[in-house]
């Protein structure tokens, strides 16, 4: 077994490596003058059990690139099986035809990288999960509740109330609230564009109460910053936050620095750099897929990973 890893989050794969006891494997990725990816695999890997980590974070089509030519190199190195290990599946939010003439660019990824010789994938929280379905190939699909679920029992929040910033966010928000023993309340949002929304209600009672909103990705914190002034307006006291991918532009890093919320709780799926004026608490999930890489390999089962103590993520 041989991990390597593209240039989008390499803290990450330093810290996988770290959690199974192994080196990251070497490779030469650099570009040419006029953009072109160039990769050279720096040792052997012909007959062994490859795992390539790459979030396609911003920049997205770049990071996405450098993956399918790694895979490549891989693959005509005469490499035994490829996983492609991606924190962060990007494109996952165009899953649907909702508009006449419009593309379904998370299954094009899919089959993208199924052609650049992909032989499984492993992901962790798919915007929606019917995108597992958009492949020919096993897909695990991990979640990174576990780590955001021991970080919150220990923080003991008394007088809690989990809230889904939006309807789509739902059974997420159910699974927090279950294994919290807590309340469940939703608001309804309005989109108005790619980055502004506009929260009108909200479903269940949160007036005297400290919220927990969850979601699985922000980007501009439309979303998190309308949901929160309207909760606030209607009486939450503290304000947090969760979210698995945190993939904040300058947009969204000003919202946050506006908003009324205490504390964004997030992971290390995306490499960001240290922010100014946002309180955020960033968790690694470097332990939860290093583990799954081991069993992956192992051929072992990886359902354990999804239960823990009071309940399943699933």
């Amino acid at each position: 077994m041989k991990l390597f890893s593209g240039s989008s989050n390499r803290p990450l794969a330093e810290a996988i490596c770290q959690s199974i006891g192994m080196e990251l494997g070497q490779c030469t990725v650099t570009s040419f003058p006029d953009g072109e990816t160039f990769v050279k695999v720096e040792e052997n890997v012909r007959g062994e059990d490859i795992y390539i980590i790459q979030s396609t974070s911003p920049p997205t089509n770049h990071n996405l690139m450098e993956l399918f030519i790694m895979m490549d190199a891989m693959r005509r190195a005469s490499a035994k099986r490829i996983t492609a290990v991606l924190p962060f599946y990007g494109y996952a939010r165009q899953d649907r035809k909702d508009q006449p003439r419009v593309p379904i660019t998370a299954k094009l990824v899919a089959n993208l990288l199924v052609a650049a010789g992909a032989n499984r994938v492993l992901t962790m929280d798919l915007h929606a999960q019917q995108i597992q379905g958009f492949f020919d190939i096993p897909v695990d699909h991990l979640y990174a509740a576990p780590v955001m679920y021991d970080y919150l029992r220990k923080k003991n929040i008394e007088n809690l109330v989990v809230v889904s910033p939006d309807v789509g966010g739902l059974k997420m928000a159910h699974a927090y609230a279950q294994v919290l023993n807590t309340d469940l309340a939703i608001v309804a949002k309005r989109r108005k564009s790619a980055t502004e929304v506009e929260s009108t209600a909200i479903i269940g009672e949160i007036r005297g109460k400290n919220v927990l909103m969850v979601d699985d990705l922000t980007e501009t914190a439309g979303t998190l910053t309308t949901a929160a002034k309207l909760l606030k307006k209607k009486g939450a006291k503290k304000i947090l936050a969760c979210v698995s991918h945190a993939i904040l532009g300058e947009i969204g890093i000003e919202r946050l620095r506006k908003s009324v919320i205490d504390e964004l709780i997030t992971t290390d799926t995306v490499c960001r750099p240290a922010i100014d004026g946002v309180n955020i608490t960033t968790l690694s999930v470097a332990g939860l897929l290093g583990e799954a890489i081991k069993r992956i390999h192992s051929n072992s089962s990886v359902n354990s990973l999804f239960e823990f103590k009071g309940g399943r993520t699933s």
